[in-house]
């Protein structure tokens, strides 16, 4: 028994096994190995340095082994010249990877000293010192980006070519090849390194941007929820109140629409958790005539003309619920005229109440949020007082509303005055 509860352990064809009877402990193991891949993996590689240039300097053994053979004339010269070379070159890869570094002016003076001391040890010595032109293309190819990096790099090649044939005659074919390819492929994989890590960086800050706008959303709609169903329910409540000394049967309606209406909310509350809630211009104008009839304003619902597509109509249910919520709260109106008026090639809402008017405090951001979404679906939205008194919305629209207006967030009711 005690054997069973620790564990046990062998050999079987050389191998040690190990079995335990811990489940737990085998599942952490394994995450911790999958966390290790993953971090293994391309995709959550850091972006390249340049220690990544650095192994390209063994290029230049050549050079140093002929040094140490004494194989070169006047060797302090050629160590010289190969310690400048080294340092010039490392200093010019670690500033490639800064843009700031890469771009400054003192960049290119290094590159100019690199091409100086380059020429300078391969017409002197020729042979493996040759081979710091494609060294010299490489560190170009890092820092040159644009249309210049072409003729840079074609006068680099032109140049090693030269020297290449005054030294080692048709040698100069695979050095100046090397040169060039040196610096367009090396220039091509930083290219496409930054790339790479400027669509990372995209791609995070557009997920950080969703993120914000569905939160936005999400807030706004459940504002936007609560406020409206908050209002209906509190005027029923208060008629309730008023009706039952005298009529018990009409408080009990009043009592049931109050349910209705909170169970309808939740409804709508969950629809706006997942994201699927979408408005409807009929259900809004009912749900008004409803409220306004509770809130002892009476409605005037009027519409003409052929039926909306479901986003216009959706659009204008978000006016109407904005629009109804506003002047049960603060209009203190007596009658609410709704009049949805629709052509063939536009439509017009027209939502105008005999209450008091605007008033002097600052709008809120109800009908602002109502007209950005309008504008972008090539409408309008006006709103101010009426003709003779109260308050006037007029919302128009092409029948045929842009599609990206459904992604827009929903508005959040107002304080009109």
């Amino acid at each position: 028994m005690r054997e069973r509860q620790q564990g046990r352990t062998g050999r079987t064809g050389g191998f040690t096994w190990e079995w335990k009877p811990d489940w737990q402990a085998r599942k952490e193991e394994w995450r911790a190995m999958e966390k290790k891949r993953k971090a293994r993996a391309p995709e959550n590689m850091g972006p390249p340095n340049g220690f990544a240039l650095l192994p390209w300097l063994l290029m230049g053994m050549g050079a140093f082994s002929n040094l140490l053979k004494d194989e070169t004339p006047n060797p302090w010269i050629g160590g010289l010249g190969l310690l400048v070379f080294n340092s010039l070159y490392i200093t010019v890869v670690f500033r490639a990877f800064d843009k700031c570094a890469r771009e400054a002016r003192s960049t290119r003076w290094i590159l100019v000293a690199m091409t100086a001391v380059t020429c300078g040890l391969a017409v002197k010595y020729g042979g493996n010192w040759l081979l710091f032109f494609p060294l010299l293309a490489l560190a170009t190819g890092s820092v040159v980006r644009g249309r210049a990096l072409g003729p840079v790099v074609l006068g680099l090649s032109a140049l090693a070519a030269a020297i290449a044939a005054a030294r080692d005659g048709w040698g100069a074919v695979n050095v100046a090849y090397g040169t060039f390819i040196s610096g367009m492929v090396t220039a091509a994989i930083l290219a496409l390194s930054e790339t790479v890590r400027e669509l990372r960086e995209t791609r995070q800050e557009l997920a950080r941007t969703a993120v914000e706008k569905e939160r936005l959303r999400f807030s706004r709609d459940l504002h936007d929820l609560l406020g409206h169903t908050l209002s209906v329910i509190v005027v029923k409540s208060e008629a309730a109140r008023r009706l039952a000394p005298r009529d018990l049967d009409a408080a009990l309606a009043q009592v049931c629409d109050i349910e209705a209406v909170g169970r309808q909310a939740l409804t709508e509350i969950r629809e706006a958790v997942t994201g699927y809630r979408e408005g409807s211009l009929a259900t809004e104008l009912d749900r008004a005539r409803d409220a306004l009839t509770a809130a002892g304003i009476e409605p005037v619902v009027r519409q003409s003309g052929p039926p909306l597509p479901p986003q216009t109509a959706a659009l204008l249910g978000w006016v109407v619920r904005e629009s109804v919520t506003n002047a049960i709260r603060h209009s203190g109106a007596s009658r609410c005229e709704i009049e949805v008026r629709v052509t063939s090639e536009r439509v017009r809402l027209v939502i105008t109440d005999d209450g008091g008017g605007v008033g002097s405090t600052t709008p809120g951001s109800g009908l602002k949020g109502l007209t950005e979404r309008l504008a972008a679906s090539g409408g309008t939205l006006r709103s101010g007082p009426g003709d003779r008194r109260g308050f006037r919305v007029t919302a128009e629209l092409p029948v045929e509303a842009a599609p990206e207006t459904a992604e827009h967030e929903e508005p959040v009711p107002e304080q009109r005055r």
